[in-house]
């Protein structure tokens, strides 16, 4: 591109000029110090580089910086291909993290004196430690209602978090209402599915991750 290779065209010839190199001039490249390879090896991942990335440090959260930084170092160290990889997995546990700290609740009492729990947030494997700390059965009403109305249940691991957060207001004598949930959770749940409230017109339609439901 710095020396006018802006065409489709130029990329082609690259890939057949290097082929033929390689196929018909490898005695001669063989001739080429080591040291002047890798010297061209330097200016080729110096003029690769986008220095310009550097200005984004501080900008960007810790986390997109700590992954660029591990993909690049094991890029150096091993192969692209497990630094990809790596990535990746990086990515995803970093996302799943902060996901989990995004679940909260809204309380408050209607005209019957019940305490309702509109969650907001998805609950999934990486959430549920948070969300059992959100529900207080010793102090609340006889009557206690958990909106999912804007909430979103996910995984194996939300349903079996929802079912012993049954147990608990159960075994403290109070009646617990869960609302606006999906299908598959009232299939799946089990010590809570006599708690469900179906609202055919109101409740979403989603799907969870469990093995019952394969």
């Amino acid at each position: 591109i710095n020396n006018g290779a802006i065409k489709r065209l130029s990329g082609i010839a690259t890939a057949i000029f290097l082929i033929c190199f390689i196929m018909f001039a490898s005695k001669w490249i063989e001739m080429i110090p080591l040291a002047a390879l890798i010297g061209v090896m330097f200016v080729v991942a110096e003029k690769t580089f986008e220095w310009g990335t550097l200005r984004l440090f501080g900008k960007v959260p810790k986390q997109d910086i700590f992954v660029g930084l591990l993909v690049g170092a094991v890029t150096v160290i091993a192969d692209l291909a497990l630094a990809v990889f790596l990535g990746v997995i990086v990515s995803a546990l970093i996302f799943a993290w902060e996901h989990a700290k995004t679940i909260k609740v809204q309380t408050k009492f209607d005209e019957k004196g019940w305490k309702i729990y509109e969650l907001e947030g998805t609950l999934f494997f990486a959430s549920i430690a948070n969300f059992q700390t959100l529900f207080t059965p010793h102090d609340d009403p006889n009557d206690v209602v958990i909106d999912f109305k804007y909430s979103r249940v996910s995984d194996h691991s939300a349903i079996s978090a929802i079912d012993a957060l049954a147990i608990r207001y159960e075994s403290s004598g109070k009646k617990l209402h869960l609302k606006h949930l999906s299908p598959d959770c009232l299939e799946v749940l089990e010590n809570a599915k006599g708690m469900i409230e179906v609202n055919v017109l109101e409740d979403p339609k989603y799907p969870v991750a469990d093995d019952k439901l394969g």
